[in-house]
């Protein structure tokens, strides 16, 4: 769906991409991770086609993005990190902004603000910062569009709020949607993820389905005192270490998604021979 050649992209001095490639496809959500400054929030910018890259090409569905055609504007949504909502209720801002979406789904907005536990009748210049957070998030997965994008969606939301987010997009995601889902807190989207791209030193350095994760690695817990010789990355803790290390046995482990982040980062070639195998 989301065809990503060869694109250079940077501010002034500063190059944030150099040559990156990938593709991201139907029916998945995926984690984009990367250390602060990895450029994450600047890819999410150019694949919607509000920057444009220096050079390659960025395209939805054979489209070039920096085009900006009705057909592309009308199926992809933001969510930035940081919005100003209206004074003005959620009714006469979906009726405002809902037109521009075509396949904008009054269902899937009332489903939305269910998981949240919020009503229809709300006034968004009365919200919270929080509940205003859960407010646009509703109206985006309500937009129903073909391809999603999300700056640190769960900034600003309480413990509570963080899972119905996960329950909230997990009901709106369908088969002919893509989700990007941007963030540093990755335990907040454990266990709401398809794949995980993971943006370090200007490049994709990993873009990989669960599964595939999870049948090359286990993640275990290694006791005070005992070793992990064939671990590819360990953790330390209070209470021990986890450890990233091949799947020998052909049984999966649940994924740690923090772990793998952090062993992805440190042992780049390691990791990287696993998945080339």
């Amino acid at each position: 769906m989301i065809q990503i050649e060869n694109i250079t992209f940077g501010y002034k001095e500063h190059k944030v991409f150099d040559n990156l490639s990938m593709e991201l496809t139907d029916g998945n959500i995926y984690g984009l991770l990367g250390l602060n400054g990895a450029g994450k929030s600047t890819l999410l910018y150019l694949i919607s086609g509000l920057l444009f890259p220096k050079y390659g090409t960025i395209t939805m569905d054979g489209t070039d993005v920096t085009k900006r055609r009705p057909e592309s504007l009308s199926e992809t949504y933001i969510v930035p990190e940081e919005f100003e909502l209206p004074n003005m209720t959620l009714k006469q801002y979906v009726k405002i902004n809902s037109v521009f979406y075509p396949n904008f789904s009054q269902e899937m907005l009332e489903k939305s603000l269910e998981a949240f536990e919020m009503g229809t009748d709300l006034d968004l210049g009365q919200l919270s910062m929080g509940q205003k957070k859960k407010a646009y998030l509703c109206f985006a997965l309500a937009t129903n569009t073909k391809l999603l994008l999300m700056d640190e969606p769960t900034n600003g939301l309480d413990i509570p709020s963080k899972s119905q987010f996960r329950k909230a997009v997990s009901a709106c995601m369908t088969d002919n949607r893509t989700i990007v889902i941007s963030t540093h807190q990755v335990r907040d989207i454990e266990n709401l993820l398809d794949s995980i791209v993971i943006v370090d030193d200007s490049k994709i350095i990993l873009n990989e389905h669960i599964g595939t994760i999870t049948e090359k690695l286990a993640f275990v817990n290694v006791a005070i005192g005992e070793s992990c010789p064939n671990a590819i990355y360990t953790q330390t803790s209070a209470t021990g270490a986890a450890a990233v290390v091949c799947n020998t046995t052909g049984k999966e482990t649940p994924m740690n998604i923090e772990l793998f982040f952090n062993a992805t980062l440190a042992e780049k070639e390691k990791m990287k021979g696993v998945f080339q195998k």
